[in-house]
């Protein structure tokens, strides 16, 4: 990443804690907390996502013509945390959504939230603070699904994850073959908000597609990638 583009992404950051969207409720800062979690991730972009580079996305023909957008699947796994007495180890989500056709400003398009059956108010109000951290951005529009069934697997060659058993959305990876039998990484970049990642694992999609509404879509061989992320309230003084 080029320092010029690094240090624009993280004003822009830094500016957008200023207009938290709906993600993020009145004293945040006030518990503490621990967030790390494993995402299997894919978006409308070529491979690699520019958006980690630039602060628009990728341009696409469409029927109303040439737009910039990144439309994504997000699917965690929380492998460890806690917000308060409130354990977070196991809790699933997926967030779809759109950055839309520039975030210079902090504001993004849209995203919808959705959690696993069987998770409790409490655990789903404290992701919710806890993204609004992750990703500090202003939503235009955001919404929270109902509960539902959400499948995740994930291996060293092929990630998969569906929303109410693919019915909503599915995502399927495969990996990318790097030096010496690994899988390609890409590290030392940074992942919106969050301070520490494992490096991005190299996974293009076979599929990602959302299912849901007016704003459904699919893409076959653009953007994927698993990230594991590690984030805490103590991370907010520094």
């Amino acid at each position: 990443m080029k320092t010029n583009n690094y240090s624009l992404f993280i004003g822009i950051l830094a500016a957008a804690f200023i207009l938290l969207g709906p993600l993020q409720s009145s004293g945040a800062e006030a518990e503490n907390w621990h967030f790390n979690g494993t995402v299997i991730e894919a978006c409308s972009c070529p491979m690699f996502c520019q958006c980690y580079f630039n602060t628009e996305p990728a341009l696409h023909q469409t029927e109303d013509g040439a737009k910039h957008f990144c439309k994504f699947n997000m699917a965690y796994k929380v492998n460890k945390g806690h917000y308060g007495e409130t354990d977070l180890a196991g809790v699933k989500f997926w967030v779809a959504g759109d950055l839309g056709e520039t975030w210079k400003d902090g504001e993004t398009d849209w995203a919808i939230l959705t959690f696993q059956i069987g998770t409790t108010d409490d655990q789903k109000e404290a992701i919710k603070v806890i993204l609004g951290n992750v990703f500090p951005v202003k939503w235009q529009s955001f919404e929270v699904m109902a509960d539902t069934t959400i499948e995740w697997v994930a291996s060293e060659q092929r990630a998969e994850a569906k929303l109410a058993g693919g019915e909503n959305a599915h995502i399927i990876l495969n990996s990318w073959q790097g030096m010496e039998d690994h899988s390609a990484m890409l590290n030392n970049i940074a992942y919106f908000g969050a301070p520490r990642n494992s490096g991005f694992k190299m996974m293009p999609n076979e599929i990602e597609t959302w299912k849901v509404g007016d704003k459904a879509f699919e893409f076959k061989g653009t953007t994927g990638f698993m990230i594991t992320i590690d984030m805490t309230s103590e991370d907010l003084s520094i």
